[in-house]
């Protein structure tokens, strides 16, 4: 089906979409541009909408607004916002409303074939590096889903020879009833627990970025990762592995020997990329390459993904080196929402770190950060919501020896505290283990005030 075939199928019909933020504004301008009757939903009121409000209402939007903006939903089709959960529109469901999303339609009309990633941890570096690799191999790439780039209104753009790379959610997985052509799952450990119902619906969600592959597809999993290694035996595609040890009985994937990523297949090995190319920090990044490997295999050259490792520097606050002053190096790893991403953090440095961490917390156990930041980090200074469970998980380590633990008031403070008590070859480091939600709209924001306070501080 192609777009236009999409968009036809839906005049005559009424459609609701849910959420008037940024990812959702081309899909109602796609929609409201080809003549369909849309309501916009949003929990934020007319004020807050401001000049937007008014545009959409001139294009022929209706708009639905206020805490009340879900109750009495009946239109044929709803567009559910990734974050929303589907608990939230049975009702609708159960008056004849046929609930999907915008990466939901984009799957049933892309032209090209769909690579997606998914996973707890890794996912927008593991995306980037697959789409920023076949770009190197001479691929025109479309990359978009959660990592910010909605496409579904760019369809029409796309040629049968293009790709398309994917970062998909839990929450955009939740509903999916498609698999792309190549999956990839990183890990799997708890997160999200306060929106999803338990860790089976987390996991279930999940599985859907290949449960409705076939033969001819190929999915990527974690050999390392009990939960997803569990989950590659229901596969029905080619499957391939990446683990951090040698190969073992490896039958197809990548693994470590002797400083170097190998891959193996039908027997046969061969050394592709030497650890000491990759410029990012971390043994996470090099599981993130590992699973980008076995995913472009057959379509980007080894040579390349060795010129690629040696520049790639990394994404946004993802372990993002800020500014070097007076010898501390800063970091930004404001992505860092779980405490399982901390902890991977914490791990990417041979130094210990002073660790500023503390945010909202989202309802998983904060237990396995303590030994992490006893072991990792010589000074933690605490700013957030969950200032009390961390000091709580790191005071009741086994290996807890009196480390020194501040709490900022806010992030200013926060920053000053580090600055004063750090020294020439320190490492500062950004890594919440908790979300945004308590003081900022989103990590990007969080991770842009970090940046900006670390940047005014003089020479």
């Amino acid at each position: 089906m192609t777009l236009h075939e999409y968009l036809d199928a839906l005049k005559g019909k009424r459609a609701a979409v849910i959420g008037i933020g940024v990812s959702n504004q081309p899909l109602l301008n796609l929609l409201l541009e080809a003549g369909i009757d849309v309501t916009a939903c949003d929990k934020k009121d007319r004020a807050a909408l401001g000049a937007l409000g008014d545009e959409l209402e001139k294009m022929g939007c209706k708009l639905r607004l206020g805490p009340d903006y879900l109750e009495g939903l009946d239109q044929d089709v709803i567009f559910r916002t990734p974050g929303l959960h589907p608990r939230f529109l049975e009702a609708a469901r159960a008056r004849g409303s046929v609930l999907t999303s915008e990466m939901e339609a984009f799957f049933e009309v892309c032209p090209c074939p769909i690579l997606a990633v998914t996973g707890s941890d890794g996912k927008t570096t593991t995306t980037t590096i697959i789409a920023r690799l076949l770009e190197a191999a001479g691929h025109t790439v479309h990359l978009g889903g959660n990592i910010g780039h909605p496409l579904l209104a760019e369809a029409d753009g796309i040629r049968p020879a293009d790709w398309a790379v994917v970062e998909l959610s839990s929450f955009q997985l939740l509903t999916m009833r498609r698999s792309p052509r190549i999956a990839v799952l990183t890990n799997l450990a708890p997160n999200h627990l306060d929106v999803h119902t338990d860790m089976d619906e987390y996991i279930r969600a999940k599985a859907a970025i290949f449960t409705y592959q076939g033969p001819g597809d190929a999915a990527v999993f974690n050999g390392d990762n009990e939960i997803t290694r569990r989950l590659s035996t229901s596969a029905a595609g080619r499957l391939s592995y990446f683990t951090g040890s040698d190969a073992g009985d490896l039958r197809r994937g990548c693994f470590l020997r002797d400083g170097a990523v190998w891959y193996r297949e039908e027997g046969a090995e061969r050394e592709v990329l030497p650890l000491s190319d990759i410029l990012l920090p971390g043994r996470h990044n090099v599981e993130n390459y590992m699973a980008a490997i076995c995913a472009v295999q057959g379509l980007v050259a080894d040579e390349t993904i060795r010129s690629f490792a040696r520049t790639f520097g990394g994404v946004e606050h993802r372990i993002q080196l800020v500014r070097t002053r007076r010898g501390v190096r800063w970091y930004n790893d404001s992505i860092a929402s779980s405490p399982s991403r901390t902890i991977a953090g914490l791990r990417s440095f041979r130094e210990k770190v002073i660790l500023i961490a503390g945010g909202k917390d989202k309802g998983v156990s904060y237990a396995p950060l303590g030994p992490e930041v006893n072991e990792h980090a010589k000074l933690l200074i605490l700013c957030g919501a969950t200032e009390g469970v961390i000091r709580e998980a790191v005071m009741a380590a086994d290996n807890y020896r009196g480390m020194e633990i501040l709490t900022a008031g806010d992030y200013p403070e926060a920053v000053r505290l580090a600055d004063e008590r750090s020294k020439e070859g320190d490492v500062v480091l950004l890594s919440p283990a908790s979300t945004s939600f308590d003081r900022f709209r989103n990590f990007e924001e969080r991770g842009h005030v970090f940046r900006d306070l670390v940047n005014a501080l003089p020479e």
